[in-house]
């Protein structure tokens, strides 16, 4: 049986160009994202679903782009080992008021 992974992200950038699309750089993993969602309800933490069995936390976003991700329907991940792009794919969001959290996040929100 496959546990389910649940990571937390501690150093990642959100970037978004001058046409105002969204991009996350996070470490690279290991093997290919399958069907990647965010889930994100608008505040400080996010979900990103990389497959059925990983999850990645992306914890403490910053304010000045907390709308700009709200409003995005995808964005582009790319991962990244030191400075080589090893995979990049686009990962929709959805948008909830609840997020399901890990229990060490629940006191931050």
């Amino acid at each position: 049986m496959v546990q389910h992974l649940i990571e937390e992200e501690t150093k990642y950038n959100i970037l978004k160009n001058i046409s105002g699309d969204v991009m996350i750089l996070i470490r690279a993993r290991i093997d290919d994202a399958v069907n990647p969602q965010i889930v994100y309800n608008g505040k400080e933490h996010a979900l990103l679903y990389r497959s059925q069995n990983n999850t990645i936390v992306l914890g403490y976003i910053h304010p000045d782009i907390r709308t700009d991700l709200a409003l995005a329907s995808s964005v582009l991940i790319v991962e990244a080992q030191g400075s080589s792009i090893v995979r990049e794919y686009y990962a929709s969001i959805k948008v909830m008021s609840d997020i399901p959290l890990p229990e060490k996040y629940q006191t931050a929100i």
